[in-house]
C-alpha cells in the first residue's frame, strides 16, 4: 500500500491511497468465503457455489464492498502514519479507481490539526497570587463544623426565629385559581437558606406552632416555570412544627468528639492546617490557569470547528455524568433551567474552545522543549490512582494497568510536565 500527500493547507490534508491488485483480490477471496452461504445457485449445494458462479449471476463487483470495508481502515491508518498526520475528523473517501486487475486508488480529504505558531512562552509575567489563612477563616470553619454537629430538638410554643425548621402544608394559587406544583404537605424549611421564592421564608418569621399565614409573593422573571415568571401569588400556610438546632459547646470534649485530637487548641491548629494547604492547592490552580491563559494569548493558531464541536460533547458527557452522581439527568437538569440542549451547548462553547486551544498549545511546548515520559513518572502516577482509587494490591493495580492502554495516562503526565515547566519559567509581579 502506498500513500501521497496531495494537499495539506487551512487544516485540511489530502492524500491517495494504492492498494495493490494482489491485495485487493485477496480480500475479495476472504469476502466470498465469509459470504457464499448466503447465496443460492440452482445446481449448487448452498455454500459449495463456486466464486466464479456467484459472480456471473449477481456480478462481478458483489464483494467489493465488502474486501474494501476490509482493506480501508488499515490502509487509512498506515497512510495517516506514513504522511504524519493528526486527523480529527472522519475522513471524506472518495474511490478514484476500482477495477479488476488494476491497484484500487483512493483520495481521502480529512480535516487535522491546526498548526500552532508558539510566542514567548519563556518570558511570562504573571501576577503574584496568594493566599494567607486568617483566624477568621479558622473560625468560620469550626463553626460550620459545630453546625453540622447540632441536633434538631423541639423549639416549644415559642415564635418563630431565623434558621428555625419548619414543617408547613401550604396551597399556592395565581389569580385565585390552585396551580400545579404549588400545594405540599409536610414540607421541611429553614428560615434564612433562600432556597424558597423570594419573600416566602421572611413571612414565616414571628409565627407559632399552629398559626395559618397567608403569603404573599412574586415570581422571580427567570423562574424555571414559564407560565409562573413575574406572577404574583398568595400561599395559604399552616406551620405545623417548628423545630431549631442545638449547637454543642466548642470545648475540649468537642474535639474529642469530632476529631482524633484532646483539645481544641489542638483541632483549631489542625483546621489551620488544613486550611493552608487548601490555599496553597488554590493558589497552585490560579497560577496554572494564569500561565495557560497568558501562553495561548501569546500563541497563533486556526481552530477547526469540529474539534470545538468534539470538546462541547466531551463537556456535555462529563457534565452528565455529575448530575448521575446526583441523581439527575439532562433532560430534569433542561427542564429545570428552563433551556435546551442546543442553548447548553451553545453556554459552553466558550469553554470548549478555551480547553482545546490550551491542549494544542501545551501540546506542541511538550515538543519543543522534547520533554519525555519516563517508567518512573507513569509508576508515580499509577501509584497515585491506585491510592486514590482505594486500591489494597498496589502493585497488582499498577500491573493491571500496564496491560492496557496507558495513552490518556500518559498525556496528562506530559500536560503536567509542560505546566510545571511554564510555571518555572514564569516571573510573578
Amino acid at each position: 500500500m502506498n500513500s501521497v500527500l496531495e494537499k495539506k493547507e487551512n487544516n485540511k490534508a489530502v492524500f491517495s491511497i494504492e492498494i495493490s491488485e494482489d491485495k485487493f483480490e485477496k480480500a475479495i477471496q476472504k469476502a466470498y468465503f465469509k459470504n457464499r452461504n448466503r447465496f443460492s445457485v440452482p445446481g449448487f449445494r448452498k455454500g459449495k457455489v463456486p466464486r466464479k458462479i456467484i459472480e456471473m449471476n449477481y456480478g462481478e463487483g458483489i464483494f467489493y464492498e465488502e474486501a474494501l470495508n476490509t482493506l480501508l481502515p488499515e490502509a487509512y491508518d498506515k497512510a495517516v502514519e506514513d504522511l504524519e498526520l493528526e486527523p480529527v475528523d472522519t475522513p471524506e473517501v472518495d474511490i478514484e479507481q476500482l477495477e479488476k486487475g488494476k491497484p484500487i486508488i483512493i483520495k481521502i480529504e480529512v480535516t487535522i490539526k491546526p498548526e500552532v505558531k508558539l510566542g514567548d512562552y519563556k518570558s511570562i509575567e504573571i501576577e503574584k497570587i496568594e493566599y494567607n489563612v486568617t483566624d477568621e477563616d479558622v473560625d468560620k470553619e469550626l463553626k460550620a463544623i459545630q453546625e453540622m454537629n447540632g441536633r434538631i430538638i423541639d423549639a416549644g410554643h415559642r415564635e418563630t426565629k431565623e434558621k428555625d425548621i419548619l414543617t408547613i402544608d401550604y396551597e399556592g394559587y395565581v389569580d385565585g385559581e390552585q396551580f400545579e406544583g404549588g400545594t405540599a404537605e409536610d414540607q421541611k424549611i429553614e428560615i434564612g437558606t433562600g432556597k424558597f421564592i423570594p419573600g416566602f421564608e421572611e413571612q414565616l418569621v414571628g409565627k407559632k406552632k399552629g398559626d395559618k399565614v397567608d403569603v404573599k409573593v412574586v415570581f422571580p422573571e427567570d423562574y424555571f416555570e414559564e407560565s409562573l415568571k413575574g406572577k404574583e401569588a398568595l400561599f395559604k400556610v399552616t406551620i405545623k412544627e417548628i423545630k431549631e438546632k442545638e449547637l454543642p459547646i466548642l470545648d475540649d470534649e468537642f474535639a474529642k468528639d469530632v476529631s482524633e485530637f484532646d483539645t481544641l487548641e489542638e483541632y483549631k491548629e489542625s483546621i489551620r492546617e488544613k486550611l493552608k494547604k487548601e490555599a496553597k492547592d488554590r493558589e497552585q490552580i490560579e497560577i496554572e490557569n494564569k500561565v495557560i491563559e497568558k501562553v495561548i494569548e501569546l500563541s497563533e493558531m486556526n481552530i477547526p470547528e469540529v474539534m470545538i464541536d468534539n470538546q462541547v460533547q466531551n463537556e456535555v458527557g462529563q457534565f452528565e455524568y455529575r448530575l448521575r452522581m446526583q441523581g439527575l439527568d439532562i433532560k430534569q437538569y433542561l427542564e429545570l433551567t428552563n433551556t435546551t440542549i442546543e442553548d447548553f451547548k451553545e453556554q459552553i462553547r466558550p469553554l470548549a474552545d478555551k480547553k482545546v486551544r490550551a491542549d494544542l498549545v501545551l501540546e506542541e511546548i511538550g515538543k519543543v522543549e522534547e520533554l519525555e515520559i519516563t517508567d518512573k513518572d507513569i509508576d508515580g502516577e499509577l501509584e497515585r490512582l491506585a491510592i486514590e482509587y482505594n486500591q489494597e494490591d498496589i502493585e497488582k493495580f499498577k500491573e493491571d494497568m500496564k496491560k492496557g492502554d496507558l495513552g490518556y495516562l500518559k498525556s496528562g503526565i506530559m500536560r503536567d510536565k509542560t505546566i510545571e515547566l511554564l510555571v518555572k519559567n514564569s516571573k510573578f509581579i
